[in-house]
């Protein structure tokens, strides 16, 4: 687990200078740190740079850059290729002079080339040279769990793990994008492959980035809509045998995540997720796992005794920390520093905080991360099957509400708010994703108008090719708010603490299989995640885990109508969102406003808005930090 940057420049790019950019990240390797310039063909110059949390090897031989003995390929690498001790079996003709995955890279590329990452189960950013070829590699593993960003610059390219190293470059222009902002209003994140500046992107999950001669071209290697359909062909008929061979591949995944040369351990909430995976864990260790999770003092929002009662019957070596709101309003500062792009997902303060619990005792730590969306866990999969029922009458009333005279009379805006929600929701791209529309009106309106904007929504959903509402959001969710939100929350909550986290659910084995389950075994009959809580029931009492999930929410409202009101406001100052010119002043001002007075974004409104209000807060944190810092 790292962070990598470098470039492929003409530009005068010093190796102090790289050094600068590299040291942007050290946090996400404290252990070790190399940076080396290479000289190319046509007036090209190579820097390639890693800091190192040190996992595997930790003696010098891990250390990065690496190259191959003959000195055709270097490579910089961030993650794990977990089953790389089997690839490295199919290698006997290459003379291996360390224990650690990412020579196995190194030779697997020189036998295979490129398409070698197909071979790989693991979390990944790489970064490859090929002096034969003259061609660099970024790739990205499968689900997107390691990030990896790289600025276009006519015939330059720069990448990094994070945004800070290229912000560091020298030559690096800020420039925001507005026409993502609305998006990022009503997300929260910004996905793949967008990001928030010009000329600046995300390699998507499964993506490779080829660049050569000046010229980027990029590709997937894995996608989920084509895999999707693959596997679902040739799906198991036998829900016994499902069950089975998934508990056996969840059982070699996490004995695979368990190979480590530092202290390991399991985030712990005492879910099904998290439970089963601790439970399997415990399993494979000779001695008791330790296991990490935090509780609040507020009875109805604490799941820590639950946690607690499922490490006493598994008898993990346990530890809990309670935390207060005070412990989690003084991470907000420092939301910026770590997540170097506006993120608004709140729940990134708690998932710092048992970051920073498990780091007192393990480096690594094993997570339950990815149950939900691929075994139909979230409470909007119920709503999803719910509205498609509802779709042809929905329909209906859309008709009837359109017709010149019932328009007039504006019945339909007098409808109930479900009534209008199914009514409105008419875009064949966006069937899954219905909701307020408020709140995209005012997403849009907060931000002035430059021309084309990417919608709030993803309108993406017919090359799913999948009729079940409920599946085709699963896929949806599988390809944005996954890789987008939660996997990027738990990597740079973990890494602030130079902590890694892995998902043995997210094992690329496994989420191929998962396609070939029937839908029906993961929602049957309204219990969601069926067949994943029948595999944990083998390992705890149901009466340990079925109960209602409690759930916690940041008390974002009390937070931005009390002790951060005097900075929204400041931020939602109508002459300073002037001179900023990326907001309407006057609109937004309004909105704050009204939304601290009462709680509404406007007159009659009648709803909350706390997180447009938060998701604009946290941009303007970002932005005084990046910009006015």
């Amino acid at each position: 687990m790292c962070g990598i940057c470098g470039f492929v420049s003409k530009r005068d790019i010093n190796r102090i200078q790289l050094k600068e950019m590299n040291d942007t990240m050290y946090h996400r390797g404290p252990d070790d740190s190399g940076e080396e310039i290479y000289e190319l063909p046509g007036g090209y110059r190579a820097g390639f740079a890693q800091r190192r949390l040190a996992i595997l090897d930790l003696s010098q031989l891990g250390h990065q850059p690496m190259h191959s003995e003959n000195g055709r390929v270097t490579v910089v690498f961030n993650g794990e290729i977990y089953n790389f001790q089997d690839i490295r079996e199919e290698l006997s003709d290459y003379s291996f002079r360390s224990n650690c995955d990412t020579e196995v890279i190194i030779a697997a590329y020189l036998k295979w080339g490129i398409r070698c990452v197909e071979r790989f189960d693991g979390m990944y950013a790489i970064a490859l040279l090929d002096r034969e070829s003259k061609e660099v590699y970024l790739v990205r593993d499968c689900i997107g769990k390691k990030p990896l960003y790289y600025w276009l610059d006519k015939d330059n390219l720069v990448f990094a793990s994070e945004l800070k190293p290229i912000m560091a470059c020298p030559g690096f222009e800020k420039r925001i994008r507005k026409d993502v902002l609305p998006r990022y209003l009503y997300q929260q994140y910004i996905n793949a492959p967008e990001t928030i500046f010009e000329d600046v992107y995300k390699l998507e999950p499964g993506g490779i980035l080829v660049f050569s001669g000046g010229k980027a071209e990029t590709y997937k290697y894995w996608d989920i809509k084509k895999i999707y359909q693959e596997r679902k062909a040739n799906p198991v008929k036998d829900y016994g045998q499902a069950k089975d061979e998934l508990k056996e591949l969840l059982k070699k995944a996490t004995a695979y995540r368990m190979i480590s040369d530092v202290p390991l351990g399991a985030f712990l909430s005492g879910g099904y997720d998290s439970s089963l995976i601790t439970a399997i864990a415990q399993e494979h260790s000779k001695e008791p796992v330790k296991t990490f999770s935090i509780g609040f003092h507020e009875e109805k929002y604490n799941e820590a005794k639950y946690a607690r009662q499922v490490a006493d019957y598994l008898g993990t070596d346990h530890t809990e920390l309670y935390i207060d709101e005070k412990q989690m309003f003084d991470l907000v500062e420092s939301i910026p520093r770590y997540y170097d792009e506006p993120f608004a997902d709140s729940s990134q303060i708690p998932s710092m905080l048992v970051s920073a619990l498990a780091k007192e005792r393990v480096t690594v730590v094993l997570s339950g991360d990815g149950g939900d969306e691929f075994y139909c866990g979230y409470n909007i999969y119920e709503n999803v099957a719910q509205a498609q029922m509802l779709d042809i009458p929905g329909g209906i009333v859309h008709g009837i509400c359109h017709l010149p005279l019932i328009r007039q009379t504006g019945i339909g805006d007098r409808l109930p708010f479900r009534v209008r929600v199914i009514a409105q929701n008419r875009n064949k791209e966006t069937k899954t994703q219905f909701g307020a529309s408020n709140y995209i009106v005012r997403a849009g309106r907060m931000v002035k108008s430059d021309g084309y904007r990417l919608p709030c929504h993803y309108e993406i959903e017919s090359g799913y090719g999948e009729n079940k509402w409920q599946a085709r959001r699963m896929l949806l969710d599988m390809d944005t708010y996954l890789p987008g939100d939660i996997l990027c929350k738990v990597d740079r909550a973990s890494m602030k603490y130079s902590l890694e986290a892995r998902c043995p659910i997210l094992d690329k084995d496994v989420m191929e299989y998962s396609f070939r389950i029937p839908h029906e075994y993961k929602f049957c009959k309204g219990d969601k995640k069926h067949i994943l809580k029948d595999i944990a029931y083998d390992y705890i009492p149901r009466k340990l885990l079925d109960r209602p999930k409690v759930g916690f929410g940041v008390p974002l409202d009390k937070w931005l109508r009390g002790p951060l009101k005097e900075q929204l406001l400041d931020y939602s100052e109508k002459g300073y969102l002037e001179k900023q010119g990326i907001f309407d002043g006057e609109y937004v001002s309004g909105m704050i406003r009204d939304y601290i007075r009462t709680g509404d974004g406007g007159p009659a409104t009648g709803a909350n808005y706390s997180k447009l209000s938060w998701s604009f807060f946290i941009f303007e944190q970002w932005y005084e930090y990046y910009f006015r810092g």
